[in-house]
């Protein structure tokens, strides 16, 4: 496995800037944000689709810093119900397929969307009961007429240019949010669709990163180092599904930390050890979303807790047998 970073985390500096410090870290590879929520600050594929002179620089810079990419991300809602955002969506993943294509990449991380409740709906629906019975009529109608039909018709033009992994966050808000999601539509659409495993978003909703490791098995195509911690008072109080801003952090039932600030390296070499028992030895992609540490402090911590956690050699041949 890899040691790896999402490198939104310094969408204030230039790609150099960025893979300078990254490499002086020990990082191994990147993902980069090509458009939708992570935005485009090192990787905007409407220029390095149209300009050969911006993506040979952008190809020499990931070059001379010697650093694979993981991925190319580009989260974003693709079957929004606003035609607009819909829209705008759809084009930055088609784009940041071809750009994948131009760099000789297989995938790309993103999100599944989430529809509205009807045709005429103007936000998405995040449907998290089944009763009253509205809410599976809604489900239906999500699933079978817009969220298959789409990622279907995404995955023959995915196909077209070479990418033949689609690696959904399963996140809160969108359609994809848990194992049993994950494996429905990667069920309905095809072997393309498997997930971006990021622990954060499992933790906070109860589950546990390693039966959902074991459940998905090969499904794992990319694997986010982001935690969470669990305010046990807060949480005792008013449960998990908590809307307080990010900010207000001594009131929230959880919040995201930094690699080993949510839970200890025994957690996380856990979590890695599960890994490879499925077969996955990728990258482990640093996302530093902790609103309790700087930039740097979080990243260069994260990056000092994996270095103890992952398993970066072969096995070789059972010696003591």
């Amino acid at each position: 496995m890899k040691l790896g970073v999402f490198t939104t985390l310094l969408s204030n500096l230039p790609l150099e800037k960025a893979l300078a410090y990254f490499k002086s870290l020990g990082i191994e590879m990147v993902e980069i944000g090509c458009g939708g929520y992570p935005g485009n600050a090192h990787a905007d594929p409407e220029i390095l689709l149209n300009d050969a002179k911006a993506l040979d620089a952008f190809k020499g810079l990931i070059k001379e810093y010697d650093v694979g990419i993981s991925a190319l991300s580009c989260h974003s809602n693709p079957v929004h119900p606003n035609k607009a955002e819909d829209k705008a969506a759809d084009e930055t993943i088609r784009n940041t397929i071809l750009l994948a294509e131009k760099l000789g990449l297989h995938q790309i991380n993103t999100f599944s969307g989430c529809p509205g409740d009807h045709e005429g709906a103007k936000y998405p629906n995040w449907v998290t009961c089944p009763w009253p019975n509205d809410f599976g009529y809604i489900l239906d109608w999500q699933w079978n007429e817009v969220l298959i039909p789409y990622w279907k018709d995404l995955v023959k033009f995915a196909k077209a240019h070479s990418v033949d992994k689609i690696a959904l966050e399963m996140h809160p808000g969108f359609c994809v949010y848990n194992t049993d999601t994950m494996l429905k539509l990667r069920e309905a659409v095809g072997p393309e669709m498997g997930a971006n495993f990021d622990p954060s978003h499992l933790i906070w909703q109860g589950m546990e990163p390693v039966a959902v490791i074991r459940a998905l098995g090969d499904a794992i195509f990319h694997v986010h180092a982001k935690d969470t911690r669990i305010d046990k008072y807060n949480t005792a109080r008013t449960g998990v599904l908590d809307t307080k801003p990010y900010a207000d952090e001594i009131n929230r039932s959880w919040i995201f930390r930094s690699v080993g600030y949510g839970n200890d390296e025994l957690y996380w070499k856990d979590m890695v050890s599960n890994l490879r028992l499925v077969g996955y030895d990728y990258v482990l992609s640093i996302e530093h979303e902790d609103s309790l540490m700087s930039q740097n402090e979080g990243l260069s911590k994260a990056v000092k807790t994996l270095k103890n956690v992952l398993i970066t050699e072969s096995t070789g041949e059972m010696w003591w047998v």
